[in-house]
Order: structure tokens, then C-alpha cells, then sequence
């Protein structure tokens, strides 16, 4: 468990099996192939290569409480995170 105000660091992935409610920070060494996976998504902020998302920006309601996969996607704008629903 990711407790609010606890923070994850990895230079890979990062695996949390139960809810992540505080800071995960993937990728840290800018491994842009790093991802985040939360059986109970509800974070603070999400981070893969620098890449960052804090909960001024709130979580899509399709994810916020479920599980979910965090990764990194290259787009027209610039890189970003997208969450996807582990169903």
C-alpha cells in the first residue's frame, strides 16, 4: 500500500498490489518503457520519465478506484501518460 504523502521510486516498473493513493514515480532514470500498475488507483501524482500527472488534474473516472495501467505514449503533442482500466 502507497499511503497519501508516501512515494514509490523505481528505475523501472512499478507493481502495486493494493491501493496507490500517494507519489509513483516510474522510469526515474528516464526509461520511457517503465509503467505503473495499481490494483487500487487513486494517486497524488503518476510519473514515468519525467512525464508527470498530479492530482490538480484529476483522475479519469474510469480509473480513479480501479485497476489500472499507467504508461507512457508518444502523441501529436508530445509525450503523455495514459491509464488504462485493467478489467
Amino acid at each position: 500500500m502507497v499511503n497519501a504523502g508516501a512515494e514509490v521510486i523505481a528505475d523501472g516498473h512499478i507493481h502495486v498490489y493494493a491501493p496507490l493513493r500517494g507519489r509513483a514515480i516510474a522510469g526515474a532514470r528516464g526509461n520511457a518503457e517503465a509503467r505503473i500498475f495499481a490494483l487500487t488507483l487513486e494517486a497524488e501524482l503518476l510519473s514515468i520519465a519525467g512525464i508527470y500527472r498530479t492530482s490538480e488534474n484529476p483522475l479519469p473516472p474510469e480509473v480513479t478506484g480501479h485497476p489500472t495501467q499507467v504508461r507512457l505514449v508518444e502523441g501529436p503533442d508530445g509525450e503523455k501518460l495514459v491509464m488504462t482500466p485493467m478489467l
